[in-house]
């Protein structure tokens, strides 16, 4: 064969990202249309890929660009697969931090954000990220957060935003309110080691528990999301079926504890009845007894050290007994009623009745104080032997409880349920541990809430009631700049020109409300907004949303598991009920990918352990930087930083460079026929086109499909020889180097543009079609078989591949090791199983 000719600039080739990789991120910044989604009616299925949006702090580092770099190489394999691919960015940009940056380097918030949103975006840009950046997103700005305030609207008019007070969760850092996901292990969740303490201020609340059962329900059409993070939703919402029954105090009627309870069957075995610290009838009862009040204040003050360190449920257990007693309505036994410090005012009703043979909670009470345990559940009606608690349901009886000893438990928790409802005492209900959304915040970084507090009152309104706002009052601007102190509530409510206003009803006096909005309201929703950003007379078109939703996939920390992804489904239920989508979830799949740890921490500013995605691109590219974070580790495991593997993805493409532009001619004009010499390099190159493509489709091992590239390029390597003299055709190394540049553009966007260019092929790249696979060619010659004997393995044969059973038998009774090891012995049975294993039977 005719030896090939190469490229004669060759030698003086050299792997330059830093020249390579801004003349093409300026080539892509000039074409404004690049990276957009095309049309509805383009006739390609649609692909919405986004990643959660960052909090705009100043820099990325590396845990960011993994994040970025697993949903960029997604949306770059889905285009040049066909779809119509919608990939956007934009930016958390209220919340604390900007206040704290104020009061620490008296810069405006706003100022600050903006500044940093503009650095964060040139790193993006820098990195090669394919954003269209013509749907960016800014939480912080007007045209965004009107439509906060419009869809707060509609929840006021739909019931589902109140005013009310309560109990809150207050952090002295962040001075301000938070919401119950909010608080981690009681402490908050950007301070960590901050306690978060309790206080009694009227906030406004979103009712998100009218969606409780729906957000419980739709966990399971939810197949395309981890199991964890629907199993900590599941454990989140908290769903109970029990029942509701009122205890008489002192046998009084007008004065009862309600407790909750699961096994109303079990209630002829209460033998207490106790009450939370800060329950009602503790109080009552402490304003009459010093003692006990000393006591209660104790208990108190046990639950917040127990806050303090993280587990109210190893708080040890402690109880003191009232002297009264309350009324058991099924049976007319009188209680004692106790004050205990494991049980919480604002969980449940605050209240329990005590049935110690079958709670282990209970029992271990009952032992430390000596309170009766009395038996009334049993697996039959002979109990003798029974370890107590006993705690079973299913397949167990009732003894001792009256008209109902011998029911089974199920059936006699609904009669007993629907007993007490009769008769006035109780009913079945459900109970959940989500909680309705506190959305008050005390600080001034955030979305006013839209509404007033009307003066002189009106028809319907009194002095100094709630009136909200009309559309067309919206978008209610938050002052620019104003005095930030964390001293005396809000900050809002010292700046005259803000709160004083007038009603939007009568035009009388009135003050704005100037609590703003909690942060997690702007990222429930902005992936709706991505569909339509521009839009300035609704928060989206509807016909634009429908077409994009539920995301395709979504991809983001499993941090966000309770708070923006339960927020975000919530909202968007609400949303659908208005009449402005129609899809029931946000996302079709989610995707969490893991950490990247340094020095043994999640890499966090916090912590001060992290690494600049600049630092890395300056010794060695974006190209290599960001192949790294997928290469090191699988993208749902945490990855351990190390800058070494950098440099060794860095060297990697550089050898990829001196093989493509060695060869770029003969990749450009390889046109004609391929022989029967070029198969074996084609094989390892269709096999690595199946495994990159099964591993997007699939459970993206994108560390496994850049080590197969790795593998194919060493293969090339091995062949460069072949490749000189022409023993490997012309059509075969165009083939392999252009397939080559495709199956690195996900990854290594930057080279693999520079290569297909110089092969003189039509950009951008991640616009061509993917490589297809010839199966034909993928497909090995030959096979390797185990050959085991009474099951231990003697020798491994290849055969060709597609071998029937005969030869398969033929070649390992062929092999010589095979041969000693049944040398006078007898072959009972010759097992073969096809492509896999061959197993003789010998005696």
């Amino acid at each position: 064969m005719q030896e090939m000719k190469q490229s004669e600039s060759e030698p003086q080739q050299r792997y330059s990202p830093a020249e390579i990789e801004p003349r093409w991120q300026a080539k892509w910044d000039a074409d404004a249309t690049l990276y957009s989604a095309e049309g509805h009616d383009s006739g390609k299925p649609k692909y919405y890929v986004l990643e959660m949006l960052p909090y705009p702090s100043g820099a990325l580092h590396m845990g960011h660009v993994r994040n970025y770099a697993i949903g960029d190489a997604l949306a770059r394999f889905m285009w040049m697969r066909g779809y119509n691919v919608l990939h956007p960015m934009g930016w958390d940009a209220f919340g604390l931090p900007a206040e704290n940056a104020a009061l620490k380097n008296n810069t405006p918030p706003r100022e600050w954000t903006l500044k940093n949103i503009a650095a964060m975006r040139k790193q993006m840009q820098r990195m090669g990220l394919s954003y269209d950046w013509s749907t960016e997103v800014t939480t912080c700005l007007p045209d965004y957060y009107r439509w906060n305030q419009w869809i707060f609207l509609k929840m006021y008019e739909a019931g589902l935003a109140y005013r009310k007070k309560s109990k809150v969760n207050w952090c002295p850092q962040c001075a301000t309110v938070l919401a119950n996901e909010q608080v981690v292990n009681g402490c908050c969740w950007r301070h960590e080691d901050q306690i978060v303490e309790q206080r009694d201020l009227t906030q406004w609340f979103l009712r998100i528990t009218k969606y409780a059962d729906e957000l419980l329900e739709g966990l399971d059409k939810l197949d395309g999301w981890p199991d964890k993070v629907r199993t900590m939703q599941r454990n989140w919402i908290g769903r109970s079926e029990g029942s509701l029954v009122d205890f008489a105090v002192d046998g009084n009627a007008d004065t009862k504890i309600t407790v909750f309870t699961t096994r109303v069957d079990t209630i002829f075995g209460a033998t207490s009845v106790q009450v939370a610290p800060e329950h009602a009838v503790a109080k009552a009862f402490a304003s009459e007894d010093p003692s006990l009040a000393t006591q209660v204040e104790e208990m108190i003050e046990q639950q917040k050290k127990a806050r303090e360190a993280g587990d109210l449920g190893a708080i040890e257990k402690h109880g003191v007994p009232t002297g009264r007693f309350a009324v058991n309505p099924f049976n007319g036994e009188l209680v004692p009623i106790w004050v205990a410090n494991y049980i919480l005012a604002d969980y449940g009703t605050g209240a329990i009745m005590s049935v110690p043979a079958h709670d282990e909670r209970d029992f271990e009470f009952a032992t430390k104080y000596g309170l009766p345990v009395k038996r009334v559940i049993a697996p039959n009606v002979d109990t003798a032997g029974l370890a107590l608690p006993y705690t079973a349901e299913d397949d167990a009886v009732l003894i001792d409880s009256g008209e109902w000893t011998g029911e089974n438990c199920l059936e006699a928790q609904e009669k007993m349920a629907a007993f007490a409802k009769v008769n006035g005492f109780g009913t079945a209900t459900v109970t959940y541990r989500l909680k309705d959304w506190g959305v008050s915040r005390q600080r001034y970084w955030g979305t006013p809430i839209p509404m007033v507090y009307c003066q002189n009152g009106h028809e319907g309104v009194e002095p100094g009631g709630l009136v909200a706002l009309r559309e067309s009052d919206l978008p209610v601007i938050l002052p620019p700049q104003i005095e930030i102190t964390q001293q005396g509530g809000s900050p809002l409510g010292r700046v005259p020109e803000f709160v004083n206003t007038t009603c939007p009803v009568c035009s009388g006096p009135a003050t704005r409300e100037t609590d703003t909005m909690d942060t997690f309201v702007d990222s429930s929703w902005y992936f709706y907004r991505y569909t339509d950003a521009k839009n300035s007379t609704a928060p989206f078109a509807s016909e634009k949303a429908n077409y994009w939703f539920p995301i395709d996939q979504y991809i983001g920390g499993v941090e966000h598991a309770i708070l923006h992804l339960i927020y975000s489904r919530f909202w968007t239920k609400v949303m659908r009920d208005i009449g402005l989508i129609v899809n029931d979830e946000p996302a079709a799949r989610l995707f969490t990918q893991g950490m990247v740890v340094k020095d043994g921490a999640k890499m966090s500013k916090s912590k001060g352990n992290v690494v600049s995605p600049d630092l890395m691109i300056e010794r060695y590219g974006a190209d290599a930087t960001r192949m790294y974070a997928l290469f090191a580790a699988p993208p749902d495991r945490d990855l351990e930083w190390q800058e070494d593997g950098v440099a060794g993805i860095s060297r990697f493409l550089a050898k990829v460079y001196r093989l493509s532009m060695k060869y770029k001619d003969v990749a450009s004009s390889g046109d004609g026929e391929l022989t029967a010499t070029d198969k074996t390099l084609l094989r390892k190159l269709h096999q690595t086109i199946a495994k990159i493509t099964q591993d997007f489709d699939g459970r993206w091992h994108f560390n496994t499909s850049i080590s197969s590239i790795m593998i194919l390029v060493n293969e090339i390597s091995a062949n460069e020889a072949a490749m000189d003299s022409g023993e490997i055709s012309a059509p075969a190394v165009a083939a392999v180097f252009r397939a080559l540049s495709q199956m690195l553009a996900p990854f290594a966007p930057f080279l693999a543009s520079e290569l297909w260019e110089e092969m003189g092929q039509a950009a951008p790249i991640f616009r061509q079609s993917w490589p297809v696979v010839d199966e034909e060619l993928a497909r090995e010659s030959e096979i390797e078989i185990p050959v085991q004997a009474n099951g231990k393995l003697v020798t491994v044969v290849k055969v060709a591949a597609g071998s029937d059973e005969a030869a398969v038998k033929a070649a390992a009774l062929a092999d010589a090791k095979v041969i000693s090891r049944v040398d006078g012995k007898t072959i009972v049975k010759m097992i073969v199983v096809p492509g896999k294993l061959v197993n003789l039977v010998v005696k």
